[in-house]
C-alpha cells in the first residue's frame, strides 16, 4: 500500500508540473493573464467534471502542498533588501503603513460583514501583501487540513479581479492628479495586487514609474514572511490542530523564504542563476495552484454569496486611499 501511495504521489507531482508548465506557456502569449489563475481554473474544471479518478485526490493534494511551499521558498530569490533603498525611507514608510492598515482594516471589515474567518484572513493577506502567492502561503497556515479550499480559490479570484481593475484605473488617475513618476510608482506598487499587474500599470505611466512600482511591490512581498510568522505564532498559542499537534511557530517554508532573500541580498551570483530560480518559482506556484483548483467544489464556492466580493472591493479601496493619502502627505 505504501508503494502504491508513493507511486500515486510521484505521478501526481509529474502531472501537476506538466500542466503547470502548459499554463505558463499559454499565459506568456496572453498579456495580463495570470498563469496561477489559469492553473486554478484548469484544475477546477478537471476536478468538477471528474476527468481524474477520485483516488488520486489525496495524492494531488499532497503534491500541491509540497510544490507550493517550495515555490514560496524560491520566490524569495526575487527579492533584494538593498533594492528597497531606491524608494527611500519615506517610500518604505508608505509601504509598511499601507500594508498594516490594509491587513488590519480588512480583518475588521470582514468581521463587520460576517464573512468567513478564513476568507477574511486570506483576502486581507492577498490584498495587503502580494496577491495569489500570499493567499496560498497564508492558506497553509490558517487552513492546514485543506477544509476550506473554496475560500482560497475565491480569494485568489478576487485578487485577480480587483488587481486588474486597479491596474487599468490607477495610471490615468495618477496622470489626472499630476503625480510625479516617484509618487505614481509608489502608489501603484503599494495598491495593485499582483507583480505582473504592477509592472503593467507602472509601464502605462512611464519607465521610471514602472521601476519604482516594481521595487515597491517587491517590498510588500518581503513583508510576507513576518506576517505569516506572526499569524503562525498567534495560532500556536491559541491551540492545537486536528491531529492534536501545536502548529509550528515559524513554518520551515517561511525560514526558507527568508534564507533565499538573504542569499539574493548578500551573495553575488550570476544573473542567469536568479533568472532560473525565478522561473522555477513561477512554475512551482502555477503547478501548486492546479492541485488547489482540483479540490474545489464550484457549487459550494458560488454559494458563499456576495460578501467576499464586497470585502475585496472595500479592501482594495482601503489600500488605494491609504497609500495615496500617505504619499501626498509625506511628499507634499
Amino acid at each position: 500500500m505504501t508503494t502504491l501511495v508513493s507511486r500515486q504521489n510521484l505521478v501526481s507531482v509529474a502531472l501537476l508540473l506538466a500542466i503547470g508548465m502548459l499554463t505558463m506557456l499559454i499565459a506568456s502569449f496572453i498579456p495580463g493573464l495570470s498563469a496561477l489563475l489559469l492553473a486554478i481554473l484548469i484544475g477546477a474544471v478537471i476536478g468538477n467534471v471528474q476527468l481524474v479518478p477520485a483516488k488520486f485526490g489525496p495524492a494531488l493534494s499532497w503534491g500541491s502542498k509540497k510544490l507550493l511551499r517550495l515555490g514560496i521558498v524560491l520566490l524569495g530569490f526575487k527579492l533584494s533588501l538593498t533594492s528597497l533603498m531606491e524608494i527611500g525611507l519615506q517610500g518604505i514608510l508608505v509601504l509598511v503603513i499601507t500594508v498594516g492598515v490594509t491587513f488590519v482594516g480588512t480583518l475588521l471589515l470582514g468581521r463587520s460583514l460576517s464573512a468567513s474567518k478564513v476568507t477574511t484572513m486570506l483576502v486581507a493577506t492577498g490584498f495587503s501583501i502580494c496577491g495569489a502567492s500570499a493567499v496560498a502561503a497564508m492558506s497553509s497556515i490558517v487552513d492546514p487540513d485543506e477544509k476550506h479550499e473554496e475560500d482560497t480559490v475565491q480569494a485568489i479570484a478576487l485578487v485577480t479581479i480587483f488587481g486588474t481593475l486597479t491596474m487599468f484605473l490607477l495610471p490615468p488617475l495618477a496622470t489626472a492628479l499630476r503625480l510625479s513618476d516617484m509618487q505614481a510608482g509608489l502608489w501603484i506598487g503599494a495598491s495593485v495586487h499582483e507583480v505582473a499587474q504592477v509592472v503593467a500599470a507602472g509601464g502605462m505611466v512611464s519607465a521610471a514609474a514602472m521601476g519604482i512600482a516594481t521595487v515597491t511591490k517587491l517590498g510588500r512581498v518581503v513583508l510576507l514572511a513576518p506576517l505569516v510568522s506572526i499569524v503562525g505564532i498567534v495560532r500556536s498559542r491559541g491551540g492545537r490542530d486536528t491531529q492534536g499537534q501545536k502548529p509550528p511557530l515559524l513554518p520551515l517554508f517561511v525560514l526558507g523564504f527568508l534564507a533565499a532573500v538573504l542569499v539574493r541580498t548578500f551573495i553575488p551570483l550570476p544573473g542567469e542563476v536568479f533568472t532560473g530560480l525565478e522561473f522555477g518559482a513561477n512554475w512551482l506556484l502555477a503547478s501548486a495552484m492546479l492541485g488547489l483548483g482540483f479540490g474545489v467544489n464550484l457549487r459550494k464556492m458560488i454559494a458563499t454569496g456576495w460578501k467576499p466580493l464586497i470585502l475585496g472591493a472595500l479592501s482594495t479601496l482601503l489600500a488605494v486611499l491609504v497609500s495615496l493619502s500617505l504619499i501626498l502627505l509625506l511628499q507634499a
